[in-house]
């Protein structure tokens, strides 16, 4: 997929998806043994409840982990376990650091601003935030200032919300007891309705973005009965209080001044994942959208977090605290699907009335989102490229010489594809580095040159050659003929395209600015119409089955029951009503 306006390659730079989250939490003294298997083995939904407060569908926390700032900080002297051992082992302990790196790998998340919050010892915030890349924003001298034992960073780009300082994140919210920091990948697809129940109750927004809701939600007083006004915050029960509200799409990192909680919405429509860091002192957990943040910083992959689970981690380790189970479906939907915002509601999946629905994780993660050397569902994502490239051929294979990409985020697949038709796999594009992205508004001339700028052919592999071109997807159609065009000047006696996806043809709700349906150009021309707009002597896409199948082929989940996958930017079919 032609990369011509963003630092991440294809043309989807142009329908981003909305971020990337990590966290950490560093402890100098190593976790107990009971903290370490909480990160391996999840509980049930209402772990650590009691029982009066599973009954009220308010599960309690034990006084000690839900008390306030204040009482917290009371009991530093008389509680080691509740902050570290050494403040100067803190202080030594580069956790600011340690997040900018991890958030330098999840760069082709977002490019648009970047955040780091960090807490230090005394529950005190500091913060970080600017516009651009992570490199431009979080400067050495800057991150070494920020002291503190854990640290919440994001990288955005925004679908939901304007796109200036005031909605970079973290978000971070003073409230009753302290302070908080939040930082959210997905986009809450009933922020409206939420928007206007918050207002409603005399509450002010600084901002438009989704996030902000999800912060003021977490800062409201757990649901009655609750001990909040004995023992502090009770952040399992807020946490719960807010997902029963929050259909998806939400995959958050939050601190409070002496914990860090990761949560997955019950849909899990966004990854998230834990890692650990050995150090010599201690231990560091670290919590990303994705696992290849882990290498960067010599993390070890733990495991990734389930849909609609809760994780807290402390002084103690990581504890996951329940799971909040999919809400039963009300009733069947049509299947009319509206140009975003146009219509109150949309499509959702049919189920059967009382049935709980699927799983439904963004399949665009496999296809193009997600970084290849990530894990995801137990494999990693450049097998299931591999794999759809493979199936790709199998379903429309073609007479050629040599078979190649537009590099680089598609290489999986056309390796895939070359491999299942004996045909060897060719650069025929060489890919200029240092372009960079372009902060003028992108128009359609500007994705049209910019790919000269952006590719040069390799003219003594393509003249006199049959090319077969695999890419990713197809979103506007404007990068595409420019890119046959190079080709063809080049000397390619013929150009195929076959695409390892279905065609894009709805607008994604849920975190991805796919753009409105009239702006696809699936929706505009036919294949055999693209095939001449393009200017190829074929075009081909794999089917929505095949690519379901290769995405299923690839997974190794260890819970059959979070397998389930949102593919409605290409049915229609979106997983929840749609509130707009």
């Amino acid at each position: 997929m032609a990369d011509v306006d963003a630092v991440g390659e294809g043309e989807l730079s142009s329908c981003q998806h909305k971020c990337g989250v990590f966290a950490a939490f560093y402890s100098a003294a190593p976790a107990t043994a009971d903290g370490a298997a909480a990160s391996t083995a999840p509980a049930t939904s209402d772990a650590g409840a009691s029982a009066a407060d599973v009954k009220s569908g308010c599960g309690g926390l034990p006084d000690s982990d839900a008390a306030s700032a204040e009482a917290t900080r009371s009991r530093t002297s008389s509680n080691p376990k509740v902050f570290l051992d050494s403040e100067a082992e803190a202080l030594r302990f580069p956790v600011a650091g340690l997040v900018a790196m991890g958030l330098q790998q999840l760069q082709h998340r977002g490019q648009e601003s970047c955040g780091i919050v960090t807490c230090d010892r005394e529950g005190q915030f500091s913060s970080l935030k600017g516009m651009g890349l992570v490199a431009s924003v979080c400067k050495e001298r800057e991150l070494q200032n920020m002291s503190g034992h854990m640290a919440v960073g994001h990288v955005r780009y925004s679908t939901a919300g304007g796109n200036g300082l005031l909605e970079c994140q973290p978000f971070v919210a003073h409230h009753q007891h302290g302070q908080i920091a939040l930082a959210h990948n997905g986009e809450v697809v009933n922020t409206q309705s939420l928007m206007e129940m918050i207002l409603n109750h005399g509450v002010g927004m600084t901002s438009k973005s989704d996030s902000e809701v999800i912060m003021q939600m977490l800062c409201a007083p757990a649901p009655q009965p609750s001990s909040e006004h004995m023992h502090g915050p009770n952040w399992q029960c807020r946490i719960r209080a807010f997902m029963s509200k929050a259909l998806t799409s939400y995959a958050l990192a939050f601190m409070t001044s002496d914990e860090l909680y990761a949560v997955r919405d019950p849909y899990g429509n966004r990854p998230l994942c834990i890692g650990r860091v050995p150090t010599p002192a201690g231990q560091c957990f670290v919590v990303s959208s994705e696992s290849c943040a882990f290498s960067a910083i010599n993390a070890e992959f733990v495991r990734e977090i389930r849909p609609g689970e809760i994780v807290k981690i402390d002084h103690e380790g990581v504890h996951s605290l329940e799971i909040v189970p999919r809400a039963r479906a009300p009733r069947k939907l049509s299947a009319a699907t509206p140009k975003k915002k146009s219509l109150s509601r949309a499509a959702s999946l049919e189920v059967a009335d009382g049935a709980a629905p699927p799983a439904a994780f963004c399949i665009f993660e496999y296809v193009y989102f997600a970084r290849q050397d990530s894990y995801i569902g137990g494999r990693m994502v450049h097998s299931i490229r591999r794999i759809c490239g493979r199936r790709l051929f199998e379903e429309s294979p073609v007479e050629c010489d040599i078979i190649s990409t537009v590099p680089e985020s598609a290489n999986p697949a056309a390796i895939g594809y070359a491999a299942a038709a004996g045909i060897p796999f060719e650069q025929v594009l060489n890919k200029n580095r240092y372009v960079g992205r372009s902060f003028i508004e992108p128009t359609t001339f500007l994705r049209q040159s910019a790919v000269a700028r952006k590719f040069s052919p390799l003219t003594e592999n393509i003249a006199g050659k049959r090319v077969v071109l695999v890419d990713d997807s197809i979103v506007r159609g404007n990068t595409m003929g420019p890119i046959v065009a190079l080709l063809r000047k080049a000397g390619a006696t013929e150009v195929h395209i076959r695409i390892a996806s279905p065609p894009l043809k709805f607008p994604c709700y849920m975190g991805i600015n796919i753009p409105d349906r009239e702006e696809l150009i699936a929706n505009k021309m036919t294949i055999e119409e693209m095939t001449k707009h393009f200017g190829v002597d074929s075009l081909a896409y794999l089917s929505h089955e095949g690519l379901v199948a290769s995405v299923g082929e690839g997974l190794h989940l260890e819970h059959k029951e979070d397998s389930g996958l949102c593919s409605a930017c290409l049915t229609g079919e979106y997983p929840v009503e749609l509130d707009w």
